[in-house]
């Protein structure tokens, strides 16, 4: 092979290590203004985070990067398919392909509207004023129709905005997905709201997680179910934001964020867990490959999948509980000390609609997410203007959940998506939990004792398994082709409604 040729490709990927500081520093001060930022620094971290970007998409556009791309392309385009440097070309010719269509000027306009946008809506949320974010909501709008419009799309604008998180992935092909779930999480939901309408006794007692659980030992045990799933704590910590979220600056750095209600146990805890889940990706992912695509997650959905499995599938099972409930009891007496494990374990697995998005049920959740999904669709389309989002999502929320919201908080300003720009993002959580049911599935499958060590305590066999199947390929393969190397089946909801059917019709006692 030609040296010259050989150096290009090390020099892409100099220069892409490079680009990966200046996203890991945008990265942490973004961490920062959710966290710790005193609120009149909202205009300089903006200009702040503007300037990064701007810098970050220049680089990745520059003459030389596309130079450096195509040398190393023509160098290795006879090597074997497995050869990691291709994977990685992949993923690099991705970025820049999309890069190139869009404007530094659209970049950094980006991002100052999403970091101004970021407080303004947790300020009118605060106050249930959907009225104060409706401007900021409507710039970033504007901003991300410019951008669907840069970066092209065969049907529908939002195609180019869903292709960023989940590459492949259409309005089309989503839909199809979705509508298959919904088929079967409508009646089985029915099934369960008629049974606790017909025996009352079936429904759980959630007043149990609704009781005192003092704030100071709630934060001891979320950093002690977060190390205990695995998340190290020398390369992270855990900290208190107004929406929950995982920050990974690089090896070495992810940060955990969640929320504390001293009358709301679930909030926090399992709110650690998901993005604990987050966490244990970021922190396995190859160190060696920071800054490339092999040291980057697949995509959102399975990043999502990571999240929800710890949450839920293994969260709220029963064998976590077994060897939870105890500890959890010595640490909250007042509230549990009089309360058997099995109706605790009814409780946080309680069925019914609520408002709250990330305090939903696993039957409701993806309701949630289709609600979210559709509303996106005519907001990217301008079919649905801003100033009748508020009565729009109400409609929807009440068609889907026999409920209208109180208020704008419980409503449409419930989520920190939309000020941040992630248009596009929310049906990866639902991709997230199919895939969460398939992987899940296939570890018990492949390690028939992993239900009796979770009863122990012993988190490290499924970290292992994880780590191996799913983190450490980094980009190797799109979502999909992962999703089938590990599970040997194609992406579909069926995993998950079995997963669903098994553990709630036994709760409910459905036929």
């Amino acid at each position: 092979m030609n040296a010259a040729r050989t150096t290009a490709y090390e020099s892409l990927i100099q220069r892409e290590r490079e680009r990966a500081l200046l996203n890991a520093t945008a990265g942490l001060l973004g961490w920062d203004e959710r966290t710790y930022m005193p609120r009149r620094g909202v205009h300089l971290r903006g200009d702040q985070m503007a300037l990064l970007a701007r810098l970050s998409h220049e680089r990745l556009c520059e003459a030389r990067t596309r130079e450096l791309l195509l040398q190393a392309e023509e160098a290795l385009a006879d090597s074997p398919p497995e050869d990691p440097r291709r994977a990685n070309l992949r993923g690099v010719r991705r970025q820049v392909d999309r890069a190139v269509k869009i404007p530094s000027t659209l970049v950094e306009a980006m991002s100052r509207a999403v970091t101004l946008g970021q407080q303004a809506w947790e300020q009118a949320k605060q106050q249930h004023r959907f009225a104060d974010f409706a401007p900021h909501l409507q710039t970033i709008l504007k901003l991300k129709r410019e951008e669907a419009a840069a970066v092209g799309f065969a049907e529908h604008p939002y195609d180019a905005l869903l292709d960023e998180y989940e590459p492949g992935m259409t309005v089309r092909s989503l839909r199809g997905v979705l509508a298959d779930l919904r088929d079967e999480l409508v009646p089985l939901l029915s099934a369960i709201i008629d049974k606790t309408k017909s025996d009352p006794a079936a429904a759980p007692d959630v007043s149990i997680l609704e009781r005192s659980y003092p704030v100071d030992r709630q934060k001891l045990l979320c950093q002690m179910a977060a190390a205990s799933i695995g998340f190290d704590f020398q390369s992270g910590r855990l900290d208190e934001t107004a929406h929950p979220f995982c920050s990974g600056q690089g090896p070495g750095d992810v940060r955990l964020t969640t929320r504390y209600n001293e009358h709301h146990f679930s909030e926090s805890f399992f709110g650690t867990l998901h993005e604990a889940g987050h966490g244990l990706y970021e922190q396995n992912l190859p160190a060696e490959h920071f800054g490339t695509p092999l040291g980057q997650a697949c995509s959102l959905g399975i990043h999502e999948s990571q999240s929800r499995l710890w949450e839920n599938q293994v969260g709220r099972s029963r064998p976590f509980w077994d060897y939870f409930y105890p500890l959890v009891q010595r640490l909250f007496p007042e509230s549990l000390g009089g309360v058997d494990q099995d109706a605790f374990y009814r409780a946080i697995n309680d069925v019914r609609p609520s408002f709250i998005r990330i305090e939903a049920d696993e039957v409701t959740y993806n309701l949630h997410i289709l609600l979210r999904f559709e509303l996106e669709l005519v907001l990217i389309s301008g079919e649905l203007h801003v100033e009748e989002l508020p009565a729009a999502w109400n409609e929807k929320f009440k068609a889907y959940f026999q409920m209208t919201p109180h208020n704008d908080a419980l409503g449409c300003l419930q989520d920190i998506h939309w000020s941040a720009g992630l248009l596009g993002y929310f049906p990866t959580y639902t991709l997230g939990n199919l895939y969460a049911a398939q992987f899940m599935a296939k570890a018990k499958q492949e390690m028939p004792d992993l239900e009796a060590w979770l009863q122990r305590g012993s988190f490290q066999p499924l970290c292992d398994w994880l780590k191996r199947e799913i983190q450490l390929e980094g980009q190797r393969f799109l979502a999909p082709e992962l999703g089938v190397r590990v599970t040997g089946e194609t992406l579909s909801h069926r995993a998950f409604i079995r997963y669903l059917k098994d553990k709630y019709s036994p709760l409910y006692g459905l036929a």
